[in-house]
């Protein structure tokens, strides 16, 4: 599902021409993921080892494609399609990028092996 919302609530738009490098779109779109927040844990998303992988393309029609595979803490979080359509839409915020999709898998499974040094910390488990 592609989207290019730009107003969704809470979501900013850096700042940045439309002709950025994908190095940089990359950069400013890592910065929106780390503005999601799971919702029943106070960790963002990215340090939570939610985000699989995050690929920026050039799209056909001019512009970049971003590409994002997340995951859940656990297959029945009932906020799945609301962190997925967060992601979507705060990535759609960043200059330059034409096209997002996120898709949600399941495979690996989360584990508390992919928190970050800073999320095991915030949680008391280093």
């Amino acid at each position: 599902m592609s989207a290019s919302i730009s107003d969704a609530p809470g979501s900013q738009a850096p700042s940045a021409s439309a002709t950025e490098s994908r190095e940089t779109i990359e950069k400013q779109v890592w910065d929106q993921l780390r503005t999601c927040y799971d919702p029943e844990i106070p960790l963002n998303i990215v340090d939570l080892g939610l985000i699989y992988s995050c690929q920026v393309t050039t799209a056909p029609e001019g512009g970049h494609r971003v590409d994002v595979t997340m995951t859940l803490t656990a297959p029945g979080c009932g906020m799945g399609e609301y962190l997925k359509m967060e992601v979507q839409a705060k990535i759609s915020t960043v200059p330059g990028v034409k096209a997002a999709n996120v898709e949600v898998v399941f495979d690996p499974p989360w584990n508390y092996g992919l928190l970050s040094d800073a999320a095991k910390l915030k949680l008391g488990l280093l």
